[in-house]
């Protein structure tokens, strides 16, 4: 089992405009199975840091559901009015040992 965090720095105030697009986002990533995810944002460390948390059986499943969420039209139109809001990113990934 693998633990994907898709990590975003946001632009400085944007961290409510975030939240609010993650909300529009929900039903589309449900539609293309995302299954649990987690969302997260700072308390301490670096300002407007949005966290995107999934798990996933193996890294193989991870990149078939990479490229369904990002190969969906209804995605790719949220996407694009999510990316103005961040800075920068990256992705970090783990094994579970549990």
């Amino acid at each position: 089992m693998i633990l994907v965090r898709s990590v975003f720095q946001l632009k400085f105030g944007k961290a409510r405009e975030a939240r609010e697009a993650w909300e529009q986002v929900k039903p589309i990533m449900s539609k293309v199975g995302s299954g649990a995810t987690r969302t997260m944002t700072d308390f301490t460390g670096p300002f407007y840091t949005f966290v995107l948390e999934t798990s996933h059986a193996n890294f193989a499943a991870f990149e078939k559901h990479l490229q369904e969420v990002t190969g969906n039209a209804e995605w790719k139109q949220w996407y694009a009015k999510f990316t103005p809001l961040v800075e920068s990113g990256r992705r970090e990934i783990f094994t579970i040992l549990e």
